[in-house]
This record gives structure tokens, C-alpha cells and sequence, in this order.
């Protein structure tokens, strides 16, 4: 094995790799280790601080199935593991993964890991489900170990025959990175920054603010959320709508939505777009609402948690784990709008309950999420698997 430990992290997307796997790539840099991420290139990458034992190297990887660009993509990446030698390959997201994993492993990689967040499959119907189901399992088949980002994720893997219950783990109580509770925490503008920021966005001041953060896709639950959105404000609730994060651009994929047709005639409903630092949106909102099809866990919940806001959320795999029914949020039925209006109906109602949810939502966080225990016990993973000692890097 080489004196300096090298890591390749393969995602899909550069948004992804901005908001997920920069935390951990940037701790392994700092312990030591040589890490280099590949994905499709996004103006996202610029967001992390790269340079020495930290690199980049753009990976075109399209997000549909398509057999000519996926061959390219394969015989780049089987170029690129010959020339770097890694010692672990580890992907997330499907075409990332599957791509990937069958590159280290015809290049003789000696560790590949792969970490699901979620499966697009589950939505799916006919010869697609079938294809990205197989797509799960040979890359369970391929990895020399394997990881889900939730405690119900990985029942689910195992029940669904895609991999081995042996071969597959939760890394603590789960999610892809944990969260920095000091960036999302409480209290982070002041009463005056907040009226300041809500301004800037076109909010009321006294408004109660529900917030989705995530891509805008069907997927996501966006078209029940705007609906349950305006059926409740239809009732005479004094709430607004903020919707951060990229649009889904891919017009001929399944979850594309046309956002605009959806909110053009609400005023009362807010996008911004991809947003650096959601922790500033989230500090003007009130409640937090993601009502996904499909989850591997739901970061985006335990950030608002982290900020002492609870979430509204579907009951699907990783969002239970995310989310403690009735402590830290409540959990509705899957493309319910009605449950989501009687959700916001009993928050907005109930302030104090509404209040205790968000103390119970950042201290669950803290005790259970935090990025640095998850860093930390990903490191300690790797070097186990290495045979490597830890003392090294953690004394």
C-alpha cells in the first residue's frame, strides 16, 4: 500500500459532491490523506477549497441511462484508477456508483465501497425499474463493502434481495455527513438580521415560513407541497412558501417539473435557487417540509433540526430515521395532501408545540448528527478496512 492513503470519491453531480462529500474530503485531506474527487463538472466545485492532497478531476457522468456517453464515461474512469492507483474507491448516487464500481473493480481497486442515499427504482415502473435495480445489485456484487445512509435504507436493501445483509452498514445513527451544528444552529441572525433577510426575499414579517430545501423534482413531493401550500393558505393562515435549491434541468427526466406554472399565480410562494448558505434561509422560516417519494435519510430535515426547526415530512425510508413522529416533526402518508395541510394546520395552531418540536428537533441533532463524530468514525472505517493504525491519525 502506498506510505500516503489515496481516496477517490465518485458521485454524479458537482452539487452533490458540494453539499455531501466535501465535508468528509476536506477532513481526510486534513488527517493526511490524498484524496481526489471526480463527478460532472458544476460551478459548485469552486466551493471547495482544493489544492494539495485535495484535487478534482472533471468525470462527465450523465444522470439518464445512455449507452454511448456511459461506455466513454466507463473507459475514462478505468483510466483514470490505473493512473492514480487508489487505494479505496468510494461512490454514492446510482450512475456514480455503478459506473464506478465496475471500473475498480476491472482496475483491481482493492477497497470499493459504495454508499446508497436513497433508490431511484422504488418510483419507477416497466424496463426502467428493472434496469436500475440490477444497476443496485451488481454494484452490491462489485464493492468489497457497502453502506446506507439510514437504519430503514438498509432493512430495505436487504429485504429487496439487493444486497447481502452481511456486506452492508450504517455508519452511527445514519445520514451521508452529518451536520455542522455550528453553521446551522439557533439564533444565527438577530432579530433585525432576520427582518433585514426576509425582506431581501420578499417576505412578511409576521408570516409564519414553511421551507423546502432540495431539488426541485416530482420526486421530492414539490407538487404536493405547493398544493397543500395553497389549499392552507386558502383558510386563512398568514403563512408563505420558500423553496431553495436547483431545478431539475432534465426535461426528459421522470421527476422534471415545470416550477413555474405551479407558482405564478401565488405570490405567497418564494424560490431562490441554489443557495451557498441555506443556513440563512432557514433562520427566517418557521417549519420545514419535505414530502419526498424517496429518501436514503433526508440531511436537509436534520439541518433545519440543527437550526430548531421541525419538519413535516412523508413516511418513507430514511425520513423515519430522520424524524421522530409527534417529537421532532410529524410524519404524513406518502403524496397526502391532506395530511400535509393537517400537519401545518397543528403547527400553526399549537406555537408552544410548534416551539417544544424545534428544542427537541437540535438537541436529537447534536447528540446523534453532528459532523465531526461522522467524519471521524468514517475515517476510522476506512483505516479498519486498511488494517491501518489509528494512532496515527488520531492521536
Amino acid at each position: 500500500m502506498n506510505q500516503k492513503i489515496k481516496i477517490c470519491r465518485v458521485s454524479t453531480v458537482a452539487y452533490y459532491v458540494t453539499n455531501h462529500i466535501k465535508p468528509i474530503a476536506e477532513h481526510l485531506r486534513d488527517k493526511g490523506m490524498e484524496v481526489v474527487l471526480m463527478c460532472s463538472y458544476g460551478p459548485e466545485i469552486h466551493q471547495i477549497n482544493l489544492g494539495s492532497g485535495l484535487s478534482y478531476e472533471e468525470i462527465e457522468i450523465a444522470r439518464q441511462i445512455d449507452p454511448k456517453k456511459d461506455i466513454i464515461t466507463l473507459f475514462k474512469l478505468i483510466k483514470a484508477f490505473k493512473k492514480h492507483q487508489f487505494d479505496i474507491v468510494h461512490s454514492t448516487t446510482p450512475k456514480g456508483g455503478l459506473l464506478s464500481c465496475i471500473a475498480a473493480f476491472l482496475t483491481g481497486v482493492p477497497v470499493r465501497l459504495h454508499t446508497w442515499t436513497g433508490q431511484p427504482w422504488v418510483t419507477l415502473k416497466g424496463p426502467k425499474k428493472l434496469v436500475t435495480m440490477c444497476a443496485d445489485i451488481l454494484i452490491g456484487l462489485l464493492c468489497t463493502r457497502c453502506y446506507a445512509d439510514s437504519p430503514s435504507q438498509r432493512d430495505f436493501l436487504i429485504r429487496q434481495k439487493i444486497v447481502r445483509s452481511k456486506k452492508i452498514k450504517v455508519i452511527h445513527k445514519g445520514s451521508l455527513s452529518g451536520v455542522d451544528i455550528e453553521k446551522f444552529r439557533p439564533q444565527i441572525l438577530n432579530s433585525a438580521d432576520k427582518d433585514i433577510k426576509k425582506k431581501k426575499i420578499g417576505l412578511s414579517k409576521k408570516s409564519k415560513v414553511i421551507s423546502f430545501i432540495g431539488r426541485i423534482n416530482k420526486d421530492k413531493g414539490i407538487i404536493e407541497l405547493i398544493s397543500a401550500f395553497k389549499r392552507t393558505l386558502e383558510l386563512g393562515y398568514d403563512i408563505e412558501l420558500l423553496l431553495i435549491g436547483p431545478l431539475d434541468q432534465d426535461s426528459d427526466g421522470y421527476g422534471f417539473v415545470k416550477l413555474e406554472e405551479y407558482i405564478k399565480d401565488c405570490s405567497k410562494i418564494h424560490y431562490v435557487g441554489y443557495q451557498k448558505h441555506p443556513e440563512d434561509y432557514l433562520a427566517v422560516s418557521d417549519m420545514f417540509c419535505l414530502p419526498s417519494y424517496r429518501e436514503g435519510f433526508g440531511t436537509t430535515v436534520i439541518e433545519a433540526a440543527a437550526m430548531g426547526i421541525p419538519s413535516v415530512g412523508t413516511k418513507i425510508n430514511g425520513l423515519v430515521d430522520a424524524i421522530v413522529d409527534g417529537e421532532t416533526g410529524i410524519l404524513v402518508e406518502l403524496k397526502s395532501v391532506e395530511g400535509l395541510i393537517s400537519a401545518f394546520k397543528r403547527l400553526l395552531d399549537n406555537p408552544q408545540y410548534l416551539e417544544k418540536m424545534g428544542k427537541q428537533a437540535r438537541l436529537r441533532c447534536v447528540q446523534n448528527f453532528d459532523r465531526k463524530i461522522i467524519n471521524d468514525l468514517l475515517m476510522k472505517e476506512y483505516l479498519n478496512i486498511l488494517n491501518m493504525d489509528q494512532d496515527k491519525f488520531f492521536s
